[in-house]
């Protein structure tokens, strides 16, 4: 089983959660690089919320098929 199994297996349930902590994960980092790398942080952000099924969309709009 790897990492990312696990993690998902223990975010079951929390995905909202999830989601809520990557976005301030991403504010922080952009806080502090003053917003150098805001492109690659929410392309990161994004591709982490798909990966462990936090809400798919940003700005709390749902994800688009």
């Amino acid at each position: 089983m790897s990492v990312m199994d696990k993690l998902k297996q223990m975010l079951k349930g929390h995905e909202d959660q999830a989601g809520k902590g990557i976005d301030k994960a991403g504010d922080f980092v952009d806080g502090k690089t003053q917003g150098k790398y805001s492109g690659q942080v929410d392309t990161a952000q994004a591709k982490l919320k798909e990966q462990l099924g936090g809400d798919g969309g940003q700005d709390g709009q749902p994800p688009q098929s």
